[in-house]
């Protein structure tokens, strides 16, 4: 598969946070792929912008690298100002970082509450508010919110993580409502995948190796396997593409069957 001009997401002009690894990077290589122009967002600048150059190296120009964290308002203005001025406009936003933290109510500090929080679901919030009015311009344009199978099934140990993306999940409708009502031509849209093979499965292993963990993991989907990250990517190609221009908010379940459970 290579870039061209009649690409599935071709002129597209992408933002997506999370860029420097995992599904942000598999994602922009396959917008960029498709056609598109992206900029990968990320806390790790280094790592965003050494994405950006494998980007390059195989689709010229196609890639850019800015600093965010995402919870801080004024780096957003700043990061979306310069994507806009890179890329010539933006009309896709990903927002897919997040992190994981915290377990049961009880045993979760307000601390750790509130930092998921603000990383998950406030970065989605501040993301959209601002992403708009440079998206309206360049429209139709898409926005595609990572939540979570999470989001829409609960854990007994997952508090933090389950409030934040449940956020993220009706956050998205809201936006998807309010667009539509202004005449935006803006779509938004929310993804819940379950287990995926990228680096957050490090932190989760707890001594046990990494293909133990994958098996073990596993086992909890019914399609009997962890899913890998082009599973997601083409899930949100699809929803930047304006071959899903009369899917407003909804959401898509990458979770290998678990919610049919």
């Amino acid at each position: 598969m290579t870039g061209t001009a009649k690409g599935r997401v071709a002129g597209k002009m992408a933002f997506i946070t999370g860029g420097a690894q995992g599904l942000g990077e598999a994602t922009a290589l396959m917008m960029a792929r498709e056609g598109a122009k992206v900029t990968l967002a990320d806390i790790n600048a280094k790592g965003a912008e050494e994405v950006a150059k494998r980007i390059n190296a195989e689709v010229p120009g196609a890639a850019f690298a800015v600093e965010l964290d995402v919870t801080q308002e004024e780096q957003w203005k700043h990061a979306l100002a310069a994507a806009n001025d890179a890329m010539g406009g933006i009309n896709v936003l990903f927002n897919n970082a997040g992190i994981g933290g915290g377990t049961t109510v009880e045993d979760t500090d307000f601390e750790t509450f509130k930092h998921v929080q603000a990383v998950d679901v406030d970065s989605v919030f501040l993301g959209c508010k601002h992403a708009i009015s440079y998206m309206v311009p360049h429209a139709p344009g898409s926005i595609i919110n990572t939540s979570s199978i999470a989001g829409l099934i609960a854990g007994h140990n997952m508090a933090a993580y389950n409030a934040a993306k449940a956020g993220v999940w009706l956050l998205s409708k809201s936006v998807a409502l309010h667009c539509a009502k202004r005449g935006y031509r803006i779509r938004s849209n929310s993804i819940h995948p379950t287990f995926i093979d990228t680096p957050i499965l490090d932190g989760m292993a707890r001594g046990i190796s990494r293909d133990e963990l994958k098996e073990k993991l596993a086992r909890q989907v019914p399609l009997g396997v962890v899913g890998d990250p082009d599973d997601v990517a083409y899930a949100v190609l699809f929803l930047a593409s304006d071959e899903s221009k009369f899917i407003t908010g909804s959401e898509i379940k990458i979770d290998g069957g678990i919610s049919a459970m």
